[in-house]
């Protein structure tokens, strides 16, 4: 199938998107994967030299895009983007609020500090906010509805420890969609999240980091025996950019998971039996001692 079937298909193509956090990892996969789909591409990212790389990207790839250095955490700023948005394109299709962090802060949650709690809701809900209430009124204006996908994470589907915060707020996320869903659904405007497992990212480098002879265990920690990359959820929101593809899907999530939430405590031992007891000592990246 050619190109120009497969933009014809997903019907897509002219339309224009709106991608938070767009110079690396899941948001730069998605502006990537959308601008093939023919989609017109503006990107705010808040590092200047990831947003100079976008850029060159996306021109070198012919995509008509807008590239904007801004911290979408700062009301101001975003109000400011989204006038850039309606001044060079007259509208907006789809928005994907890819921004989200855990910054770091790792812990119990009873030595967490108030500094933290803002910071983490500064970046993983706040802007959020925002973003979509600055960019609702460009989204109607077309009259011909659109789509709002929200990055979420896993641990806001299952308890984890030390993040507590982080997790609390990408939790509220789900909630968000869901009622801005109802909400916005007699404009017919689509809301939905993402929520990804453990994905190599710039923030994260998951696959790197396990020795190479403990790599077996990557096929008894995931169903679908490897960690996530940028690109499968890249994939989910393409399809949830689509009209053609998921015109009557609003108000869900998409797990981008490898099984794993399916899969719970399970995990398939080396004799290819099952267990949800623990079968890996250590965290299973750090190589064991030949003590043990």
């Amino acid at each position: 199938m050619s190109t120009e079937q497969d933009q014809s298909l997903l019907g897509l193509a002219g339309k224009v998107a709106l991608i938070t956090g767009g110079g690396a990892g899941i948001g730069r996969a998605t502006a990537e994967l959308f601008a093939r789909a023919g989609m017109r591409i503006a990107v705010a990212e808040i590092d200047p030299d990831r947003a100079s790389d976008m850029e060159r990207t996306l021109k070198d790839a012919g995509c008509d895009c807008l590239v904007s250095v801004t911290d979408v955490r700062k009301g101001p700023e975003v109000v400011k983007l989204i006038e850039a948005v309606s001044g060079r394109y007259s509208r907006l299709d789809v928005l994907v609020n890819n921004v989200g962090d855990f910054l770091g802060i790792k812990g119990e949650f009873v030595d967490s500090q108030e500094d933290q709690w803002q910071a983490l809701y500064e970046i993983n809900l706040l802007h959020m906010f925002h973003v979509t209430r600055a960019a609702i009124p460009l989204m109607r204006r077309s009259g011909e509805g659109g789509s709002i996908i929200n990055l979420s994470t896993v641990e806001a589907f299952r308890g984890i420890p030390l993040t507590v915060v982080y997790a609390a707020f990408n939790s509220a996320i789900t909630g968000f969609t869901q009622s801005l869903a109802v909400e916005l659904g007699q404009h017919g405007i689509r809301v939905n999240a993402v929520a990804p497992e453990t994905t190599n990212t710039a923030q994260i480098t998951a696959t790197p980091r396990v020795p190479p002879e403990n790599r077996e265990n990557m096929k008894r920690w995931f169903p679908i025996g490897r960690f996530g990359e940028a690109s499968d959820s890249a994939g989910a929101a393409l399809f949830l950019a689509s009209e053609f593809l998921s015109g009557w899907v609003s108000g869900t999530t998409i797990f981008v998971d490898g099984g794993a939430l399916a899969a719970g405590a399970w995990m398939r031992m080396p004799d290819d039996n099952w267990t949800h007891l623990p079968i890996i000592s250590g965290d299973g990246y750090t190589p064991r001692s030949t003590k043990e």
